[in-house]
């Protein structure tokens, strides 16, 4: 296997596990207060990175490196899955995959703010399509509708794909396991703090589930998720390899209803599918722009 195709597997198992962390947080929000879970993933995500960067003896980031490296952490460790699990207590995990449609788009936006490209002017109107569908679909429904929960969720993606485009760039010169792996060890101090302090007074009212929950989205999600989506990237191409991101609401939407036992719409999956149709379109443009020397991204 070459590394292109060793890349997309990578990649593909990356997007896989992601997609297990919104239906996760639904159920860990049950019993856990959504700071505590996050300041708790993020805690020990940030011990496993350390013991790892030890192990292999990884040199410490550049002072240049270093506001790269918290900007990542303030996207990735703390913004999304905060906004996230604030949003999963007012809307349905199912409902909350759909924005997720966003994320390429979102991290696209980003790459060009931060790299200076100039995407074909269709690249705008995907991206403007894509925002339509999103609000459509959240003014249409009801039920489990929330104007709360769906802000949250812009919000959360906004961080994740800004989070996802600090990242990508210190990739490019540090092995992707590091980037995250040093991202949570900038961030273990404030929430290891904060992690003690929101700690639930009792143990006793949490479930299994919510425990086997927090594992995953500490271990898998936080950590493991990223080693192999950070491979598959810098293997197989950026441009390239991000387009599975685009699985991610459809393998995210299959969870919810297997797991949690969420009703999946067909409205859910129109709008799914017409997100991830102007994502797509969009991330075309955007990776055929070309930077000139001086637009040229640093490591």
């Amino acid at each position: 296997m070459n590394d292109i195709s060793k890349g997309w597997l990578n990649g593909f198992l990356g997007v896989l596990i992601f997609s297990g962390s919104l239906p996760a947080t639904r159920v860990a929000v049950g019993d856990f207060d959504p700071l505590f879970l996050t300041a708790a993933r993020a805690t020990i995500a940030g011990l496993l990175g350390l013991c790892a960067l030890g192990i292999a003896g990884a040199s410490r980031p550049s002072r240049r490196d270093l506001a790269s490296l918290s900007m990542a952490a303030l996207g990735v460790v703390l913004g999304f899955p905060l906004l996230s699990a604030l949003a999963l207590e007012y809307i349905t995990a199912a409902r909350s995959l759909v924005f997720v449609g966003l994320l390429p788009l979102c991290t696209a936006i980003f790459g060009v703010l931060r790299g200076k490209e100039r995407p074909h002017p269709a690249f705008w109107l995907f991206a403007l399509a894509g925002a339509a569908c999103v609000t459509g679909f959240a003014l249409l429904q009801n039920g489990d509708a929330s104007l709360k929960g769906d802000l949250l969720m812009v919000g959360a993606i906004v961080a994740c794909g800004y989070g996802y485009a600090e990242g990508g760039r210190l990739a490019r010169s540090r092995g992707g396991w590091e980037v995250i792996s040093w991202a949570l060890v900038l961030s273990l101090p404030a929430m290891a703090a904060l992690c003690f302090l929101t700690r639930p007074y009792t143990w006793e009212h949490i479930t299994l589930p919510a425990w086997i929950s927090l594992i995953y989205v500490s271990l898998f999600s936080m950590l493991i998720g990223f080693i192999f989506w950070y491979r598959g990237l810098a293997q197989g191409g950026i441009a390239a390899v991000g387009q599975l991101q685009l699985l991610q609401p459809f393998l995210g939407l299959a969870l919810a209803g297997l797991l949690l036992g969420e009703t999946v719409t067909w409205s859910m999956l129109i709008a799914a599918g017409a997100v991830v149709g102007c994502v797509a379109g969009a991330r075309m443009y955007a990776s055929a722009a070309k930077p000139t020397a001086s637009m040229a991204l640093r490591p």
